[in-house]
């Protein structure tokens, strides 16, 4: 069969072949990007608009609302295309640009999120030193680390991925060009790049839980200090929308990535894919925003301002 590298194109089945589905789908996910963007980049216009948001934490928050409305773009907007298309085809090179930044947001996400719990376990912990602990030079070198982290894993794994032939078919079993789908369709041998996927994923995974497991114990020790209730509640509302998220985030990423190719099952990992791809980066506003009385008072001033 003719090697489908030098075609360079690639048909994405999506989510169903269902006509009549396919403009349900379309609409409902115009909806949930439509909320994402402005759920994000609302959060962001918050935390720059207000003062007295204008430290490290709340930083960190709008990076990630940064993140996910950038994660949400690469794949939705051609996932809306596709179901209105009749041909819904992706060139070699768009394929490998988009894998390599949904893995490179991805990833950046996940040590975002454990700088984030860092940056609780020094608010908590020794609040009279956090000002020094976590001054613009520190949480500026840990959102560029992560943004550094997410850029050479991506780039791993494109590389890796982009050397393959796939001359089994040119269809793509998914709605984007992620890696456990196109290593199923690759007639090479995977067997390194599975390796890789399973060593790199499991390692940064590592990493960032240690880090949230270890910042939170000493947040729980802090806590068991406290003896005013309104400092208790303040800290469970904030740190816990952030292991909601965490543990939302890192369990879809553990089903995805941490398995053999040829465990893949074009149902269960579009559905598993779909959440962490689309509707995560929906519900982190919601998760970061409602439960945080900062952010809505922030809200309900700039609303006062601009009414």
């Amino acid at each position: 069969m003719e090697n489908v590298t030098e075609e360079s194109l690639f048909i994405l089945r999506g989510l169903t072949d269902n006509a009549e589905l396919q403009i349900i789908l379309f609409f409902l996910f115009l909806v949930i990007y439509l909320f994402t963007l402005t759920g994000n980049l609302g959060l962001i216009a918050v935390v720059i608009g207000d003062s007295q948001l204008h430290n490290p934490m709340y930083y960190f928050l709008s990076v990630l609302s940064f993140i996910d409305a950038c994660f949400s773009t690469i794949i939705t907007p051609k996932m809306l295309i596709d179901f209105i298309s009749q041909k819904k085809v992706i060139s070699f090179l768009g394929c490998a640009i988009q894998m390599f930044l949904a893995v490179s947001w991805g990833t950046t996400e996940c040590f975002l999120l454990a700088a984030m719990a860092y940056d609780r376990y020094v608010a908590i912990y020794n609040p009279l030193l956090y000002a020094v602990s976590m001054s613009p030079r520190v949480y500026m070198s840990l959102i560029i680390a992560s943004y550094i982290g997410g850029i050479l894993h991506a780039s791993i794994h494109t590389g890796a991925t982009s050397s393959l032939s796939f001359c089994r078919s040119n269809e793509i079993r998914h709605f984007f060009c992620d890696i456990p789908p196109l290593l199923a369709i690759s007639c090479s041998d995977t067997k390194v790049n599975e390796l890789l996927l399973f060593v790199f994923v499991s390692s940064i995974e590592v990493f960032t839980i240690l880090i949230i497991i270890i910042s939170y114990s000493f947040i729980l020790f802090a806590i068991l200090k406290m003896h005013s209730p309104e400092g208790r509640q303040k800290v469970f509302s904030t740190c816990g929308s952030h292991l909601t998220g965490v543990s939302i985030y890192y369990g879809t990423i553990f089903f995805m990535y941490m398995r053999p190719s040829s465990s893949y099952a074009l149902e269960h990992d579009m559905i598993v894919s779909t959440f962490y791809a689309i509707v995560i980066p929906m519900l982190n506003p919601i998760i970061y925003s409602l439960r945080n009385k900062d952010v809505k008072d922030a809200m309900r001033r700039l609303l006062g301002k601009k009414l």
